[in-house]
């Protein structure tokens, strides 16, 4: 079974993560790693950290001479800011001569006063309140989405194995921010990712692009933050991934579990999802025609891709495409109202550095995270210690098929 986990905060010296399960045999160089890092780092709308923050990547395990070995692949991604943090995020209570870093008039000097204005619409309070801290600061720094950075970097090896097994291409990009949404009809391709890429908003359309770019500038004038739509599709993916028999083991469940778990995510859709549950069932579905034979097999193709490719919980061979609601930063630089739970007064609440939209990095976030759930699904379909031998395990079960879908 495919699994990964991630550790490591904010500003804490590095962020570490491990991914367990993957085949020997995946071809992959740390300069495909680090570019999935860039990817995040990309967009309109981010911040100052961006500009600085450089990722630094180091494999430590799992990997030689470019290819898994089938063990546990570990990572570190160092944080580039950390010399600036290192009394604040210090792991010990006390410095080499014996003084305490939570003293009161050191914390009252810098990054490491007590933070207590939490955000409305972030972990802050939530998380004060369940782990018992009297400071934002603990909980801030997990619950950032500077988290994402690792299952990114872990995603690159997801997205290697099914392009490498399964010829499965999987592509992320912008289909709303704020107001502006893209026009329907509009899906990225496999041949889109280099384009998507160099585009500030990655939205395939580049007016749609130029309208969402100016909402962004708006609102930063404006002191306030916007969010959007992300859309990921899956493409090469054969039928019956997933399963229809217990509801986790469903593929649309699985990736309505990856989604809600990248941060700030409010909402997620399967194929036309919301739209689909307003039109009559003769309008809802995806029919089905024959479009001939082939090799003395059945070929089959659909009228429409309503169901964004998957039915009953599991792959229908058409392209899977997810839709994934992402809410504004609650780093508002027009503070927003709450209470200092230090003074019991009200107050304006904290403002973090932060991006103005990050709808951008989360696409390029959803895609990865979108490729981690589908290798662990495929993994449990076809098995295989070996990328040969999962290749191996495809083949003969859609050469076993009984149709062919086109």
């Amino acid at each position: 079974m495919l699994r990964w986990i991630t550790s490591g905060e904010s500003h804490g010296k590095a962020l570490v993560g491990v991914i367990d399960g993957l085949p020997a045999g995946v071809e992959i160089e740390p300069e495909t790693v680090a570019h999935a890092l860039e990817r995040r780092r990309w967009g309109y709308g981010r911040g100052a950290r961006m500009k600085f923050e450089q990722d630094a990547l180091e494999i430590l395990g799992g990997v030689r001479h470019g290819r898994t070995l089938g063990s546990p692949v570990s990572l570190v991604i160092g944080n580039s800011e950390w010399p600036k943090w290192t009394e604040v995020m210090a792991v010990s209570a006390v410095d080499d001569e014996g003084r305490r870093y939570d003293e009161p008039d050191r914390m009252a000097r810098g990054r490491g006063q007590a933070l207590t204005r939490p955000r409305p619409g972030h972990a802050d309070l939530a998380g004060m309140l369940k782990y018992g801290f009297d400071d934002i600061r603990p909980v801030l720094e997990r619950a950032s989405a500077r988290e994402t950075a690792t299952r990114v970097a872990l995603g690159a090896f997801a997205k290697e194995l099914l392009k490498q097994a399964l010829g499965v291409d999987v592509v992320g990009h912008v289909v709303g921010c704020g107001s502006v949404a893209l026009p329907e009809g509009h899906y990225a391709r496999p041949e889109d990712a280099s384009r998507l890429d160099a585009e500030p908003m990655r939205c395939i359309d580049p007016e749609t692009s130029a309208r969402m770019q100016q909402e962004i500038d708006e609102y930063r004038a404006a002191g306030d933050t916007l969010g959007g739509v992300v859309e990921v599709l899956v493409y090469g993916l054969p039928p019956g991934i997933g399963s229809y028999v217990h509801g986790d083991r469903r593929l649309d469940a699985a990736l309505g579990e990856a989604m809600l778990g990248i941060q700030a995510i409010k909402g997620v859709e399967i194929g036309d999802g919301f739209t689909t549950a307003t039109r009559p069932g003769s309008r809802a579905h995806d029919e089905i025609e024959k479009a001939g034979e082939r090799d003395g097999k059945l070929v089959i193709r659909r009228l429409s891709a309503r169901a964004g490719g998957i039915e009953g919980g599991m792959s229908t061979g058409e392209a899977v495409r997810l839709r994934a609601a992402l809410k504004p930063i609650s780093s508002v630089p027009r503070a927003l109202s709450t209470v200092d739970v230090a003074t019991k007064e009200p107050a304006s609440a904290i403002h973090q550095r932060s991006d103005v939209c990050a709808i951008v990095p989360t696409a390029v976030v959803a895609e990865y995270v979108t490729a981690l759930t589908v290798a662990r699904a495929v993994l449990e379909k076809f098995g295989g210690d070996s990328v040969e031998e999962l290749r191996r395990n495809v083949q003969a079960y859609v050469d076993g098929l009984g149709v062919v879908i086109e």
